[in-house]
């Protein structure tokens, strides 16, 4: 499959996250909410591992990506919990383009970071979606 199909398959979803979250979201603690929400997750995901056979590489994982994906995991688990109490607090439809901001803050460290080339459609679509993201902010 193609990473731009991917990518677009991972909006809609990631649409239908807000929708769903801040429905779910209604009444009850926003770190409960999380911790369900990742308990999906880890079913959903352990049980494509496995369907997969893909367990069987787990010894080729190193130290290094070890590393790396336990700060992905953190990180990830951060940025969930404040979703979450932001979809509680606020609207859907502000709180999931704000939180989209992370798309601009992602470019600038691709290319501070990784090293990623910045040619100017890259550039312009990241200050689009962080004036976007300001307007809402105001």
């Amino acid at each position: 499959m193609d990473w731009r199909i991917c990518a677009l398959l991972s909006a809609v979803f990631a649409a239908l996250t807000a929708i769903f979250a801040k429905i779910g979201v209604r009444d009850i603690n926003s770190n409960l909410a999380t911790a369900i929400r990742v308990a999906v997750i880890l079913f959903i995901t352990w049980g494509i591992v496995l369907f997969t056979g893909a367990a069987n590489q787990i010894r080729q994982v190193t130290a290094h990506n070890w590393l790396f994906l336990l700060l992905s995991g953190a990180a990830t688990g951060l940025s969930w919990l404040f979703y979450f109490r932001a979809l509680q607090l606020g609207n859907a439809s502000k709180v999931a383009p704000i939180d989209k901001l992370s798309v601009a803050i992602t470019i600038f460290l691709s290319i501070l970071i990784l090293h990623e080339p910045a040619d100017p459609k890259v550039i312009l679509g990241g200050l689009l979606i962080t004036a976007g993201s300001l307007v809402l902010l105001m």
